[in-house]
């Protein structure tokens, strides 16, 4: 290999980025006039099971190098993107920034649209109920504590619906300045946060946990 070699895979690189922008302004125009369309007959902007549909085929469709988690995070934010140029999506999410919702909010509707924070599972309700967000996003259940009976009972009071689900895989970290478990005494922690590794054993956990 030499440099005429890096300087001729490069101008191939160029060349398919601006053949990818101009396919991708295409798509742009495409999702404006659906999104009119969309207007005209009074449906929804977001299609989940139509968004679903296309990131599966372009999954299955995909024979490499790239991975499948790879093409996925990449045509959500393709859609994402062309989501916004029909119109803007407020999503409010168990907050703050950062937490397991945030994340799952992230990766189901992408980077374009805006995200609310809110302190409670009720508030998130509360905002979709009263139109100050066209969406939300709650946990329902997880592997190892079961199932948030919260977000269950104000689906029982509320006339909202679930339009989509994503699996999120849960992993936490234990945080500490002290240089072995042996120096731990005590670990504080968010109750849900406790209980999702209350099955961790003695030699990874501390020897008290509150």
């Amino acid at each position: 290999m030499t440099k005429k070699n890096l300087f001729e895979f490069r101008k191939q690189i160029d060349q398919l980025d601006s053949e990818i922008l101009q396919r991708l302004s295409q798509r742009g125009d495409l999702a404006i006039q659906i999104g009119e369309i969309k207007r005209e007959l009074g449906l929804e902007l977001l299609d989940p099971a139509r968004e679903r549909q296309i990131v599966n085929q372009l999954s299955e469709a995909n024979t490499g190098p790239l991975s499948a988690d790879a093409i996925q995070n990449i045509f959500v934010e393709i859609l994402s993107a062309c989501r916004q140029l029909q119109a803007d999506i407020t999503v409010c999410f168990l907050g703050p920034k950062a937490t397991f919702t945030h994340v799952a909010a992230l990766k189901y509707f992408g980077q374009s649209a805006q995200y609310q924070p809110r302190e409670s599972i009720a508030d998130v309700f509360r905002e979709v109920e009263t139109g100050r967000a066209d969406y939300g996003v709650v946990p329902v259940e997880n592997s190892t504590e079961g199932a948030v009976n919260v977000t269950l009972d104000r689906f029982m009071d509320s006339n909202l619906k679930a339009c989509g689900e994503i699996c999120l895989p849960v992993s936490q970290t234990l945080l500490s300045k002290a240089e072995s478990l042996d120096q731990v005494d005590i670990v504080y922690s968010h109750p849900q946060a406790l209980a999702q590794c209350r099955e961790c054993t003695m030699s990874t956990w501390s020897r008290d946990s509150a």
